[in-house]
């Protein structure tokens, strides 16, 4: 990269100086931000890529649940009429389903954000200490 500063015999002075250091960190920070934004445009099609595959995957799994669904009606159809097979499979479905459900619903609610009490308690404890500390000061 070629020097911006004119040649010359002289030393810079020391305005000069500044004000090349100035331009030269000015381009620094525009060429780090434009290789920056390359890298997270690369970086986010990727990502982009990724979830479009886990996305393809997941519905032909869900296709895969129902093949394997109506493998397990045909299965059971062999010592049950048919109605009663899909019956069956229909209650077993819902039932696990129902189970899912609770134990998702349990998760959410031992989850689910309130406020943190801990903290809040530090936080008062700190103050306080604080606030003791500047009465012992003032006194």
């Amino acid at each position: 990269m070629p020097d911006p500063a004119p040649s010359s015999t002289a030393d810079p002075s020391t305005g000069e100086l500044v004000r090349q250091l100035s331009e030269q960190t000015s381009r620094l920070v525009r060429d780090e931000l434009a290789l920056a934004k390359v890298e997270m445009t690369e970086k986010a099609r990727h990502v982009g890529l990724g979830a479009g595959l886990f996305s393809g995957a997941g519905v032909l799994a869900l296709y895969g649940v129902g093949a394997l669904v109506a493998t397990a009606i045909l299965g059971l159809a062999q010592a049950l009429p048919a109605w009663l097979a899909a019956l069956t499979v229909t209650v077993v479905l819902f039932g696990v389903a129902g189970v899912a459900a609770l134990l998702g619903k349990r998760q959410i609610d031992d989850g689910t954000p309130v406020a943190p009490e801990r903290t809040i308690e530090n936080v008062k404890q700190d103050l306080d200490t604080v606030k003791e500390a500047r009465r012992h000061d003032h006194a």
